[in-house]
């Protein structure tokens, strides 16, 4: 894959308008970081940065990015992690792989988003004993 191989970084409030080759900006603010596709195509890549999605590290004044970046809606489809600063390039990968990770993607997004099962029946029993509370009032 022709592309980058280094990538440097920017803290920003907002996402600029206009992106810069080589250049990722993150948003603390709003929890995302965007850039342009490493490969050269051009292409906007936006990365919410959350437990289901990807988590940002710094480091020595460099950030990494992980999991890795899958572009596979993309005409390139691409494939790359950001460790460091540096463009770490990934084998292209199969529909049926795509596939895959997109799966696994979406029941990890689903663990992370759902609530606990602890949590579940303590909100269950916390509106069960308030219901019973406020019809004891009424008789």
């Amino acid at each position: 894959m022709n592309g980058i191989n280094q990538i440097s970084h920017e803290f920003v409030e907002f996402i600029p308008e206009r992106l810069e080759q080589g250049v990722i900006y993150v948003s603390r603010r709003y929890s995302t970081a965007s850039h342009l596709c490493c490969c050269g195509c051009g292409l906007k890549v936006v990365t919410p940065l959350n437990a289901a999605k990807w988590q940002l590290s710094e480091r020595n004044g460099t950030i990494s990015l992980h999991p890795s970046i899958g572009n596979w809606s993309f005409p390139c489809k691409s494939h790359y992690w950001i460790d460091a600063g540096s463009v770490r390039w990934g084998a292209s990968m199969s529909r049926s792989e795509i596939a895959q990770v997109r799966a696994r993607d979406q029941r990890d997004a689903e663990l992370v988003f759902a609530p606990s099962a602890g949590r579940l029946a303590a909100i269950r029993n916390w509106v069960g004993k308030t219901w019973r509370k406020a019809i004891e009032r009424l008789r």
